[in-house]
């Protein structure tokens, strides 16, 4: 294991490394090629006009990287299996995140009890995006209630847009989104859509330190791009349609 990579036990595509300034490829300490989704070069989306309610994730033709944040006797066996297995409880509603720094802020840096193992967990696209279009939104949002309470109650999956992070936690002007499975969507995440869980609570740590040390951690964190979607799809987790900056 080399500093930086940190590797699912199950797949090879698991992974979780660093760009250097000076490769524009993916590469590991030792100069050999990682291919970590959710390290596809790192850099933060400074200076883009960030729409108010957008997707940002580290995704690439088939995947995407989703985050969440255990206990030991959760991630361990996570880990291991290459997916989610008893004492992980499929009857809770289960909260995956694709913005790192809101996970950060979620867990205090794996800091927070009961969430000091933080998973980077690849999904198929097609999964995220069946979740995406079976949810509801949290709140009515300004829908009709009674059309919103109907969807609420057969929805399987809840959509929270909530301020994104910066390193030290401070909310900024623009959301980030934060998709709840419970029911059927939380069977087809654990049994279908997961391709590649790493532990990447080491990488949380150096990251956490340089904070700290009040260092510049652009080039320590994924780069997020905005995330896809058809225009009815966006509108329906109440999306931003336009790219009118916030």
């Amino acid at each position: 294991m080399h500093r930086w990579c940190y590797v699912a036990h199950h797949r090879p595509r698991g992974r979780f490394t660093e760009r250097t300034a000076t490769s524009p490829r993916r590469m590991r300490l030792d100069g050999r090629k990682c291919g970590c989704r959710a390290a596809d070069g790192f850099a933060t989306l400074n200076g883009m006009n960030t729409p108010y309610r957008q997707i940002r994730a580290a995704y690439d033709e088939k995947a995407v990287t989703v985050y969440q944040a255990y206990d030991p006797a959760i991630a361990g066996p996570a880990v291991a299996a290459g997916r989610f297995v008893p004492p992980f409880k499929r009857e809770r509603m289960t909260w995956i995140k694709p913005s790192f720094l809101w996970m950060m802020y979620r867990c205090g840096w794996a800091v927070k009890p009961g969430q000091t193992r933080v998973l980077a967990i690849d999904i198929s696209r097609s999964g995220f995006e069946w979740a995406l279009g079976h949810a509801c939104l949290s709140h009515p949002d300004g829908a009709d209630r009674d059309a919103w309470a109907e969807r609420l109650q057969r929805s399987p999956v809840r959509i929270q847009w909530d301020p994104e992070r910066d390193p030290h936690h401070n909310a900024l002007p623009y959301r980030s989104i934060q998709i709840g499975l419970s029911g059927e969507a939380v069977d087809r995440y654990v049994d279908e859509w997961i391709v590649g869980i790493s532990d990447i609570t080491g990488r949380v740590r150096d990251v956490h330190a340089a904070v700290r040390e009040g260092r510049d951690v652009t080039g320590l964190l994924p780069v997020e791009r905005p995330y896809p979607l058809p225009t009815p799809l966006a509108a329906a987790i109440g999306a931003t349609l336009d790219n009118t900056p916030v």
